[in-house]
């Protein structure tokens, strides 16, 4: 378990530029908190004390806002990053040195006991702030938006998907951009009817 500790404190010192000693992160980090109550709730569910292990998972997520089932399987390395709202299921496996970033769901996808979150997230991937995972993510990825779409891929582009975490599109700017459009339609059909009609009577 103390191995575990000081991959997730050194990941949290290479992977965010605030952080400015080890003591920092252990004493001021709510991912590492989060991740030191999952891995001791984790031993706890291996050994069958799942209530217990459940009750030390609720009081992770009462302290830290970041909710991890103890049967999840995370690796060593993992930076949670801003973690608050940050949810990872029961069957969910996360791999050596990931990223999540605040607001991620590593999700369910059915309501079937045996495997309800069937996420994988390869070693070394990231996901972007507010995503919603629901499929495998592979290693060395960048995975980002709902439903969570890879993005990068050992370094490459993927193509057919252009979701820069800096510049997400905005749904409802685009929504109103279309309806504005549609008015602009709308009232150029109306003006030339209402000449029309003009012309008729004159």
């Amino acid at each position: 378990m103390f191995a575990h500790l000081r991959r997730d404190v050194r990941a949290a010192l290479e992977r965010d530029p605030a952080a400015r000693s080890a003591l920092e992160v252990l004493l001021c980090y709510p991912g590492v908190h989060a991740l030191v109550v999952h891995r001791f709730a984790h031993a706890i569910w291996r050994r069958g004390l799942t209530t217990l292990a459940r009750w030390l998972s609720h009081v992770g997520r009462f302290l830290t806002g970041i909710e991890i089932h103890p049967a999840a399987r995370l690796g060593p390395g993992l930076f949670i990053d801003h973690g608050m709202g940050v949810v990872i299921g029961e069957t969910a496996e996360v791999g050596e040195n990931v990223t999540l970033l605040q607001g991620v769901t590593l999700g369910g996808t059915s309501l079937r006991r045996e495997k309800r979150h069937p996420i994988t997230v390869g070693d070394n991937s990231r996901i972007g702030a507010g995503s919603v995972v629901v499929r495998n993510v592979p290693p060395n990825s960048v995975v980002v938006g709902v439903p969570g779409r890879v993005t990068y891929k050992d370094g490459q582009r993927v193509m057919g998907f252009d979701f820069d975490q800096t510049d997400l599109p905005d749904p409802v700017s685009k929504a109103i951009e279309q309806l504005v459009e549609r008015i602009r339609v709308l009232e150029g059909d109306l003006e030339t009817l209402r000449k029309r009609t003009e012309e008729e009577r004159a």
